[in-house]
């Protein structure tokens, strides 16, 4: 069963005048069909306004849909009465952690949302516990939030909402503000979380190298879904991703360059650099 899905799915944003007359609308999203199983990890890729974090809050409830729906373990979003079980399924993680951690303490902040369910001490203690100890965090439980990196902050967050324990995360662009370790660090704890937990990751970025490891890919432009696959499959489409303004890992760039100098047993698609070295040393070590 689908954790999240999407028909027909279009949002405008209507700007109107100081009287209240509309005075312009943009189309942000047009169309969408999107179906996101339990279990998967999924990423969304796509340029500024390509609509990929519209469409990361309309799966938490925090935009409605123009047409279309979106349901969430089978709950309209459109239903106001469904808003809470929705946000408690699916958590959200946005660009800067700074906005969504709120405690002075760590673990203060990552015991806010299990407090704000109504749980009891006891057992709000237990999840704060877990989550921290599932991010990697627990050492810095009694740390205040401002003495932390961006990637330990960011993980904080992470934790917040995993106290919580959804079954479903978006996380809309959550390393953008990180410098490369951290990246690494939030990265690495979505795969753990989808790897050991089983949590269904929406993973919104525009770093190439961030997808990989995912199940599948949608790539955005202008409010649609131009491109769906695996990730070896939408990076094997070099060209059509250019034609998109978007670039490829580094790996995969070398790759398709050595191939169209020449290196033509190298396969379409390659990911990383442990690939690319073993496909060369496989490829051409009998020459």
């Amino acid at each position: 069963m689908a954790i999240v899905e999407t028909s027909k799915l279009s949002f405008d944003y209507i700007r109107r005048d100081e009287e209240g007359n509309v005075s312009s609308i943009n189309r942000a999203l047009n169309n969408v069909e999107l179906s996101v199983e339990k279990g998967e990890f999924i990423a969304i890729l796509g340029g500024n306004g390509s609509g990929k974090s519209t469409l990361a809050k309309h799966i938490n409830a925090i935009l409605y849909p123009t047409e279309g729906y979106v349901l969430v373990d089978g709950k309209s979003t459109m239903d106001e009465a469904n808003t809470l079980a929705i946000r408690q399924k699916a958590g959200m993680i946005f660009q800067n952690p700074d906005n969504q951690i709120i405690g002075s303490i760590v673990e203060e902040d990552v015991g806010f949302g299990p407090e704000n369910m109504g749980m009891p001490t006891e057992n709000i203690w237990e999840r704060v516990e877990e989550a921290l100890k599932i991010l990697g965090m627990w050492e810095y439980r009694k740390h205040s939030p401002m003495h932390l990196s961006g990637g330990q902050k960011q993980r904080v967050a992470i934790a917040g909402v995993v106290a919580m324990h959804p079954e479903c995360i978006i996380m809309d662009e959550p390393t953008a503000m990180l410098d490369p370790a951290g990246r690494k660090d939030v990265i690495r704890a979505a795969r753990a979380l989808n790897d050991v937990e089983k949590v269904t990751i929406i993973l919104i970025t525009h770093y190439m190298e961030e997808v990989v490891y995912a199940n599948r890919v949608f790539v955005m432009q202008n409010g649609e879904i131009k491109m769906t696959g695996t990730p070896k499959e939408i990076f094997s489409r070099v060209e059509e991703l250019e034609e998109l303004r978007l670039n490829v890992p580094q790996a995969t760039r070398l790759a398709y360059e050595l191939k169209k100098r020449g290196l033509s047993r190298l396969p379409d698609g390659i990911l990383t650099d442990k690939e690319l070295i073993t496909e060369l040393c496989r490829s051409y070590s009998t020459m």
